[in-house]
């Protein structure tokens, strides 16, 4: 592991097939995803108020953290919310006593949605193909 990333609180967020690695420590406010700035990887703005909802319950300044974001795999939004929990996490793993407001907020529930694999003789999971009765 990289030494610069030891003092750093190190989580994970995963959201269907997304996974995300989060290091988070007190800082200057860095925020970079995947090597790139949050805001150029994440361009839209539901996506950003989703990523700052831990903050925001909680009333912190997330220009006080830099955080260094690693994800793959997934789509975007998949990525979002799978940061939003590894946020909510780091956050937690910082100070224990923020978990009733997280819990609240419902930023600490993993979403266990997954896709549904497709079956033999349908074009999907549950559709079928068109029926014809002669």
């Amino acid at each position: 592991m990289n030494p610069l990333l030891q003092s750093y609180i190190h989580t994970v967020g995963r959201r269907k097939s997304a996974v995300v690695r989060l290091f988070l420590r007190s800082g200057t406010g860095t925020f970079q995803v995947n090597r790139r700035p949050w805001k150029q990887y994440f361009p839209s703005e539901i996506y950003q108020l989703e990523i700052l909802k831990p903050f925001e319950v909680l009333s912190l300044d997330p220009n006080r953290y830099d955080l260094i974001v690693y994800a793959n795999g997934g789509g975007i939004k998949a990525q979002a919310e799978a940061l939003r929990l590894a946020v909510s996490r780091a956050l937690l793993e910082e100070d224990e006593k923020r978990r009733p407001f997280l819990r609240k907020a419902g930023l600490l529930t993993v979403d266990a949605r997954q896709v549904e694999r497709k079956h033999y003789g349908h074009k999907k999971a549950r559709k079928s193909f068109q029926f014809s009765k002669r």
